[in-house]
């Protein structure tokens, strides 16, 4: 097989190109135990029955971190400015300052929905990781 990107060999199961760092495999899932190509929406490999690893793409945000922010720093719209909502972040911190602290009820709220699922996905409409 050959990169897609700078034309060098490369082998068959590589994750990456040591050239270039481009990924050969984009669009594609691949089993980490047996380097068997797999369905993209698969669970386990059906070649060796190993549960396949998640990749997540660098913009991915985690649904941990996101509720913790909310539940401690919910006032200041912490949270919000992860998920990459500014707007609402900054109304929150103006509730905050106007009702004198009393807003930030609404902050911890959305971090429990946060971690409870009902808040999923993050400004760019991608899912939250665990």
């Amino acid at each position: 097989m050959y990169c897609r990107n700078c034309g060098k060999e490369i082998a068959e199961q590589a994750v990456i190109c040591i050239s270039c760092g481009c990924s050969p495999l984009a669009g594609k899932k691949y089993c980490q135990n047996c380097a068997a190509e797999t369905d993209p929406s698969a669970v386990v490999c059906v070649k060796c029955g190993v549960k396949l690893a998640t990749r997540l793409s660098a913009g991915n945000k985690s649904k941990i971190v996101a509720g913790i922010l909310g539940i401690l720093l919910g006032g200041l719209g912490i949270h919000r400015f992860y998920l990459g909502y500014i707007g609402i972040g900054i109304i929150q911190i103006i509730v905050t300052l106007v009702t004198f602290g009393f807003g930030a009820i609404w902050g911890f709220i959305e971090g429990i929905l946060i971690l409870v699922g009902t808040i999923d996905k993050d400004a760019q409409g991608r899912p939250l990781v665990d």
